[in-house]
C-alpha cells in the first residue's frame, strides 16, 4: 500500500494509543498490561517514523520527475531553464559557457518505418551518449520530442568544437535509416544576457544549420553525379579511378587544412566540396591531352588552363552548388599573381581556393602515376616551403604542415599499437 492510499486509515495510530493509555490506566500493577501498552507506543511511533520517510521519498520523487525526462533520464526544459539562468547570473564577463541545441534529422522517417517503441530506444540511446561525449563541466538535456541540448562551463573546447562532438554523438547509421543532427550554439554571457535571447539565438542558428544541410545534401548529390559523369568520360579504366580518387583525397585534406585554419563550418564545407570538384572542368579536356606524360605545347596548355572555367560553368548549372563554381573558378590562381586565369594575388585570390591549390599540388607530388613514381614526402614539402609566398600562401603551407604532422603522428599510434 503507497502512502497515497493511506490517508483514509491516518487515525489508526491515534486509537491505538489511546487505548494503549487506557490499559496502563485501568491496570498499571500488571505487568503484562504495561508490556501490551509499551509495545503498541513503540510499534506506532515506529509505524509513524517510516510513513514520514515514504513521504519524503515520494516528495522527493516528484521533485525529481518534475525536472528529469522519464525517457532519457536526462535533465529537462525545466532544468534547463533553471540552469541557464543559474549560469547567467553567477558567470562573470571574461568567463565562458556555451549553450548548444540539437534537432535530429531523419527522426521522424526512422519512427514512421521502425515504430514508436523503436525510436524511443533510440533517443534514450543517444541521450546516453551525448552525455557521455559531454566534458566534465557538460551536462546533457533532452528538451522534448527529438530535441537535445548541452550545457558546459569552463571548457577548453570551442562553440564549433562541441557542437561537431554533440553531432557525433546524437548521429546514428544503419540498413535503411541515417540520423544525423543540427546544432546551433550561443556563448554567455558574450552572446545572450539572459535566459530567453539564449535559447533565441542557439534555436536560429540551429535551424540555420538544418537548413544548410538539406542544400548541402543536395549538393553532395550533384558532386557525385559530376564524378560519376568524370569517370564515363575517361576511356581508361584506371585514369578514371585515379581522377574520382584524386579528387576526393583533395578534398578530404583541404579540409582537415581549413579546420586547422579555423575556419567556420560553413568555410570548411565550402573548402571540402571546392577540394571534391576542382577538376570537375577537366570533362572538356581531351584525354589525350590529360594522359600525356610528357610536356605539352603552347595549343595544348591553353587547352588545360580553361578548365577550371568550365568547371566554373558545369557547377553554376546547379544552383546548390554555385557558391562552390566561384572557388572552383580560382583554385590555379598563385598567390603572387601568377596564376589562372583571373592573374588575382594574395587576398584577392578566397581562402578556399588558396588551401585547394597546395593541397592539390601537394597530392599531384606525392601520387604515383602510370609513367612516373611519387615524389618523396620530405621532398614535396621542401618544395612547398620554397615557393611559399610565390605561388603559395605562407599560411596555407604552413597549416598543411601540421595537417601532416597530425596525420603521420597517429599513423605512429596505430603502428605501435
Amino acid at each position: 500500500m503507497t502512502v497515497a492510499e493511506r490517508p483514509a486509515a491516518g487515525w489508526a495510530p491515534y486509537v491505538a494509543m489511546l487505548a494503549a493509555s487506557g490499559l496502563l490506566i485501568a491496570d498499571h500493577r500488571s505487568l503484562l498490561i504495561v508490556i501490551m501498552a509499551v509495545v503498541i507506543v513503540v510499534l506506532v511511533c515506529v509505524r509513524q517514523v517510516l510513513t514520514s520517510t515514504d513521504l519524503a521519498g515520494v516528495q522527493r520523487l516528484g521533485s525529481h520527475d518534475g525536472t528529469r525526462d522519464p525517457l532519457t533520464g536526462l535533465p529537462n526544459r525545466r532544468q534547463l531553464i533553471a540552469d541557464l539562468q543559474t549560469a547567467i547570473e553567477t558567470t562573470s564577463p571574461t568567463a565562458q559557457r556555451t549553450l548548444v541545441l540539437f534537432d535530429l534529422d531523419g527522426f521522424k522517417s526512422y519512427n514512421d518505418r521502425f515504430g514508436h517503441p523503436a525510436g524511443d530506444q533510440l533517443l534514450a540511446r543517444l541521450g546516453r551518449q551525448l552525455q557521455d561525449a559531454l566534458p566534465a563541466s557538460g551536462r546533457a538535456y533532452r528538451l522534448g520530442g527529438d530535441e537535445f541540448c548541452a550545457l558546459l562551463s569552463r571548457s577548453p573546447l570551442s562553440a564549433e568544437q562541441i557542437r561537431e562532438l554533440g553531432a557525433a554523438a546524437l548521429s546514428e547509421r544503419g540498413p535503411g535509416f541515417a540520423i544525423l543532427a543540427s546544432a546551433g550554439a550561443v556563448t554567455l554571457p558574450a552572446e545572450a544576457t539572459d535566459v530567453a535571447s539564449a535559447l533565441h539565438v542557439a534555436d536560429r542558428r540551429m535551424y540555420g544549420a538544418k537548413h544548410s544541410r538539406s542544400s548541402t545534401s543536395v549538393a553532395a548529390q550533384m558532386r557525385d553525379l559530376l564524378l560519376a559523369a568524370i569517370a564515363e568520360q575517361s576511356e581508361s579504366i584506371v585514369e578514371q579511378a585515379e581522377l574520382a580518387e584524386h579528387m576526393l583525397d583533395v578534398g578530404i585534406f583541404a579540409r582537415d587544412v581549413a579546420r586547422q585554419m579555423g575556419l567556420e563550418a560553413e568555410q570548411i564545407e565550402l573548402t571540402l566540396r571546392t577540394g571534391e570538384l576542382h577538376d570537375v572542368g577537366k570533362i572538356a579536356i581531351p584525354e589525350r591531352i590529360l594522359s600525356n606524360p610528357g610536356p605539352l605545347n603552347d595549343a595544348e596548355w591553353r587547352f588545360v588552363r580553361k578548365h577550371t572555367l568550365i568547371g566554373e560553368r558545369v557547377l553554376s548549372a546547379a544552383p546548390a552548388l554555385v557558391p562552390v563554381a566561384k572557388l572552383v573558378r580560382s583554385t590555379h590562381e598563385r598567390f603572387d599573381g601568377g596564376g589562372y586565369p583571373d592573374g588575382l594575388a594574395r587576398e584577392r585570390i578566397p581562402l578556399p581556393a588558396r588551401i585547394v591549390f597546395a593541397c592539390d599540388a601537394y597530392h599531384a607530388m606525392v601520387a604515383d602515376r602510370p609513367y612516373a613514381a611519387g615524389v618523396d614526402e620530405a621532398e614535396v614539402r621542401d618544395e612547398l616551403r620554397r615557393h611559399a609566398g610565390t605561388q603559395f600562401d605562407p599560411r596555407v603551407v604552413e597549416a598543411l604542415e601540421a595537417v601532416l604532422d597530425a596525420r603521420s603522428a597517429v599513423g605512429t599510434r596505430a603502428d605501435r599499437e
